[in-house]
């Protein structure tokens, strides 16, 4: 009997100690904070940017445990481990160790612009951790658009290092110039501008530099064919581009035609932040992506 009671009593503090706590992840490259309840959806903010930019995503899709990812170096977190060489890449391995050790049963990823890029590093070098993939406005060879066809990450050092220069050189005035230039380029709709502006702004000149140089030499045509979860992919031809509807989107089909069952969709009447010119279709996109 008294056996009985110890194995019985044994049984009830079993049941109710609390489940030992995960370890919280530790990382000189990236912040992430975790926002609701459900299906785990990862999302990486672009160059210069911060999880911000997924504020009214967050909203849109109730039922969902969104992982906000933020970049050292910018918006304003700090340097950390970003203070030489490659942003993009180490960041984009830091994330597939996020997602491994908190254990998370093979979230979907949602990657804007470089953080499509960095999407695309995860998918394609840890297939094994991710269940979809989503890329917003980004090309697998960004570089594409710096040179001549045929450009090759070789071919393209001199111009990468060229802009990284003159993005690390410049003065308040000449870099206050240019991000508002930049911005007003990306983003159609005014009011949302400030935001994207204000983490430019905040972000460390260099690390925005030599990402920005990294993201032009990084081509990841030959991995697409290692990605295999599904992978949707928006694009839009912004208003500065020097080319049409169509000739767009048969570049983004020649660039991912080496993965045929991806999927590309082209937004009208968006730049570069479809999230800010588009916020109702990129909500429907989203949802769509989500349950599919």
């Amino acid at each position: 009997m008294f056996r009985l009671l110890t194995l019985a009593l044994a049984a009830v503090v079993a049941v109710a100690a609390p489940a030992q706590a995960k370890a919280p992840f530790k990382s000189d490259r990236i912040i992430v904070t975790t926002v609701g309840q459900g299906p785990d959806v990862v999302l990486i903010p672009g160059l210069s940017s911060s999880p911000k930019v997924w504020e009214q995503t967050v909203k849109d899709h109730p039922g969902y445990r969104f992982h906000l990812v933020q970049l050292n170096g910018f918006a304003g977190a700090p340097v950390g481990g970003a203070t030489t060489g490659d942003v993009a890449a180490p960041a984009a391995e830091e994330i597939a160790r996020y997602i491994s050790e908190q254990h998370l049963k093979k979230p979907a990823v949602i990657g804007h612009s470089m953080g499509g890029t960095m999407a695309m590093m995860v998918a394609a070098r840890h297939p094994d951790e991710v269940s979809k993939v989503m890329v917003v406005d980004m090309l697998p060879f960004m570089g594409a658009m710096f040179g001549p066809p045929g450009s090759t990450s070789e071919s393209l050092k001199p111009t990468a290092e060229r802009i990284r220069k003159s993005m690390v050189e410049a003065n308040d005035a000449q870099r206050a110039a240019a991000l508002n230039a930049t911005i007003a380029g990306m983003i159609r709709t005014v009011d949302m501008r400030p935001l994207a502006l204000a983490d430019a702004q905040a972000s460390d000149q260099d690390v925005s530099a030599r990402a920005f140089a990294e993201l032009i030499l990084t081509d990841l045509r030959p991995e697409l064919k290692s990605i295999s979860a599904p992978l949707t992919v928006l694009f839009v031809r912004g208003n500065n581009a020097p080319v049409t509807d169509a000739q767009m989107e048969g570049f983004y089909k020649a660039s991912f035609v080496s993965l045929p069952a991806a999927t590309l969709k082209r937004i009208p009447d968006s730049d570069h932040f479809i999230m800010f010119d588009q916020p109702k279709v990129f909500a429907d996109e989203v949802s769509a992506f989500l349950k599919n």
